[in-house]
Order: structure tokens, then sequence, then C-alpha cells
């Protein structure tokens, strides 16, 4: 009964928090890479000290690219971020990025056409949409049986309202982390958004299930718990089950932040703010959230 009797410290919490990430978001953007605005992407790296980034800046820069974006990565790699090039600019780039004190090695180049972009960058927005969608329709007609005191679309409702809460807090993380280190949002971004909606509905629909269970065994037994005490004891019994399967991700995620390959590093980190979000929002968030929806249902019915 704890988390739901403090339930507005924790939903005073949350508040502050998507504030943080809207503005983040509003202020900073969420910068797209070429995957969605077309492009060429070229990776190098020194078998010796990397050169200093102002200085390849500046050669890259004396090539007619119009803007370029040149971001390290790692102690001896460089990633850069052009329109899309043709063969004699991409050798350019190569030949600007190398010298005879430090001999670069390309490791992978990518080029996208703006066309391939826009259309894949709509087939994101599409796909989180078809699974939020599906995603109410799914637990409507789960809680279809479910009439008191809530209604079975007031749980979808809800679930919908904490998916925008996990999918916003690691997108505000996501717009800091590329303000300062220059990252871009690509198609594991969109990945890891829709990896992170699966994950978290799982966890808040565990809590909601057992919601379920408790109603239906009061109306088999003619007993009238408390609602409020009803969405406690469901909180306490499914919370062990869903700290411990989100450290076991967490440790996993943690793993290949820091062990991991520079190419999984920005999907592994905006995942792990995710599950750490989800978490947070299934346990403190979901299910208190029945009270107060739930006591206004009542009192309108009084009326």
């Amino acid at each position: 009964m704890f988390i739901v009797n403090h339930r507005a410290l924790f939903f005073s919490i949350t508040g502050l928090i998507v504030a943080v990430a809207i503005s983040a978001i509003a202020w900073f953007g969420l910068p797209l890479g070429i995957d969605f605005t077309g492009g060429s992407l070229v990776e190098v790296s020194y078998a010796g000290p990397r050169p200093d980034i102002n200085t390849l800046q500046k050669r890259v820069s004396a090539i007619p690219l119009g803007e370029i974006s040149l971001q390290d990565s790692g102690a001896h790699d460089v990633i850069v971020r052009t329109r899309t090039l043709t063969p004699q600019e991409h050798t350019a780039v190569l030949a600007a990025l190398s010298s005879a004190n430090a001999t670069s090695t390309e490791l992978s180049f990518t080029s996208v056409g703006p066309t391939l972009g826009s259309e894949l960058a709509r087939k994101a927005l599409v796909a989180l949409a078809v699974v939020v969608l599906t995603i109410v329709f799914y637990i409507a007609w789960a809680f279809r049986r479910v009439s008191r005191p809530v209604s079975s679309w007031v749980y979808g409702t809800i679930v919908v309202v904490i998916l925008f809460h996990d999918i916003l807090i690691p997108a505000g993380f996501y717009a800091i982390l590329a303000h300062f280190t220059g990252a871009r949002v690509d198609s594991l971004f969109a990945v890891a958004l829709l990896t992170i909606l699966g994950y978290s509905v799982n966890d808040t629909i565990v809590i909601f299930d057992r919601v379920r269970e408790h109603l239906a065994r009061d109306e088999r037994t003619a007993t009238h718990e408390e609602f409020a005490a009803l969405v406690g004891q469901s909180i306490n019994e499914t919370m062990g089950r869903s700290i411990n399967t989100s450290l076991t991700v967490m440790l996993v995620l943690l793993a290949l932040v820091v062990l991991g390959s520079p190419v999984t590093f920005n999907f592994a980190l905006v995942l792990l703010v995710g599950v750490i979000a989800g978490t947070y929002s299934s346990i403190l968030l979901a299910a208190p959230l029945l009270v107060p929806v739930a006591r206004y249902f009542t009192e309108r019915r009084k009326k």
C-alpha cells in the first residue's frame, strides 16, 4: 500500500522528469541520421594515434561537399557524415583523412538516398502507431469482462499514457546525448523504441492481470475489498518479479554499453534508459493511476 498511498509523490516526480525530457527534445531536437535524411557515412580507423579532430575537419572541409559532420568514435576511429557522395568525392574524403603520418583504413561506407531516407522515416512512424493501436485493442479485449470499478478501455488508455511516458524519457535522454556527442537518430533508435514499447507493456500487463484476478475473486466470493488496497496488493505480489526481470535485462545492456561495439553503444544505452523508465512506470505509475481513475468513475455513477 505504500506506493498507492504515496502515489502523488511519484506522480510529481514523473511530471518533473517528463518536463525535462520534453524540454530537452524541444531545445536540442532529435537530429536525424542518414537512415532518415539520406546522405553518406564514412568510418575510418587509424593504426597509430588519431590526428586532431579540428585538423581533420579542415582537411575534409576543403572538399566542396556542403555541411560536414566529423565525429570521433573511440580512440582510433572517426566518422564523417555528409550529403550523398559520388565515387570521386568518396575517394577525395578518404584521401583527406589520410596523411603521411596517419594512414587511415576505411571500416565502413554507407550511402542512403533522400527518397529512401524519407520512406524509412515514414515506416518507422507507422510502425510505432501500429504497435500502440494493437496494444490498446488487445488490452481492451483481454480485459473485456472487467467492469468494476473501471471499464476495460480504461486499462488500455492508461497503458497508452504509460507508453508515451516510456518513449519520452529515452527520447529526451537521447536528445541530450546527441547534443553533447553528435549522435544521430538512426534505424537502431527506432528499433530501440519499439523494443521498449513491448517490454514496458509486458510489465504493466502483469500487474493489471493480477488486479483482474483479484477482482474476479471478489466477484466469486461476493466480497468487496477496497479497490486501492486491491491495487496495492497486486503491486506487492508482482513487484519482485518485475524488478528481478528488469535487473537481468539491465545487466546485459550494461555489459553491451561498457564492453560492446561502438556501433551498438547508443542502441544499448537507449534501451537501458527505456528499461529503467518502463520498470519505474509499470510499478509506480500504471497501477497507482487506476485508483484516482476508479474514484472518478465511482463518484460519477453516484451523481
